[in-house]
């Protein structure tokens, strides 16, 4: 059984794990207030899904622009040429340029999310070793190989994440900061349960939303109500 420091056994120690809450903003708020580290934590949300990822067909991916961002500074690569360098530019690249499929290869990695346009996505796919196990290799289901790079970079910027089911059957992600107020952690709890929601595969049979269970990065995890989102799925 893994071991908990004092800092977090103390967070946990009002927490009945057995409790699953029906209103989100209350569920929320004991997040930032079991929240302990000395860092803005990230806000995390965990979703169990009724789903056999090792089937094509019940494979749960996609995207979704939270309302009010994740609180973090994300870094742009933009692989493109021509006009589309400058279009980058002015959407806000951090990156630009092919000249950094040689730096990737190279071992150069700093950045958050790589956005390709199609023309060149046969220079990109050999980088596919070195991107594809970090989750950083553009992909059309993620809406990061496209001609539109200012709209993508521009949404990836108000943030726009990436989710996709694990081998478990289980999705991550960071849904804001543990600063954020609690209406901008429920807008955006909001519009990722949503996505998920409608992301649900045709295959997928029996209950889809199993466990919903939020918290800080350091901190003790809080249960919502599956059937709070069970319904839109019936």
């Amino acid at each position: 059984m893994p071991r908990h420091g004092r800092k977090y056994d103390k967070a946990a120690s009002g927490i009945r794990r057995e409790v699953l809450l029906d209103d989100t903003s209350t569920a929320l708020q004991m997040v930032k207030d079991s929240a302990y580290a000395k860092f803005d934590e990230s806000v995390e949300i965990a979703v169990r899904l009724g789903v056999d990822p090792r089937h094509a067909d019940q494979v749960v991916r996609g995207t979704v622009v939270l309302p009010h961002g994740t609180g973090k500074t994300i870094r742009v690569l933009v692989l493109a040429q021509g006009e589309k360098v400058n279009e980058a530019e002015s959407a806000g690249a951090d990156y630009v340029g092919l000249e950094h499929v040689q730096k990737i290869k190279d071992g150069w990695l700093d950045f958050d999310v790589a956005v390709a346009t199609p023309d060149v996505m046969g220079q990109v796919g050999q980088l596919g070793r070195i991107l594809g196990p970090r989750g950083l290799m553009p992909s059309p289901k993620a809406g990061t190989v496209t001609f539109d790079v200012g709209k993508a970079v521009a949404e990836i910027k108000a943030g726009k994440i990436e989710f996709r089911v694990d081998k478990t059957g289980n999705l991550h992600a960071a849904i804001g900061r543990v600063s954020f107020d609690v209406d901008k952690l429920s807008a955006n709890l909001s519009a990722f349960m949503d996505t998920v929601v409608r992301a649900k595969p045709s295959a997928a049979k029996g209950v889809y939303i199993r466990s919903v269970t939020v918290s800080s990065t350091m901190g003790p995890g809080i249960r919502i109500d599956p059937n709070l989102y069970r319904r839109a799925t019936r």
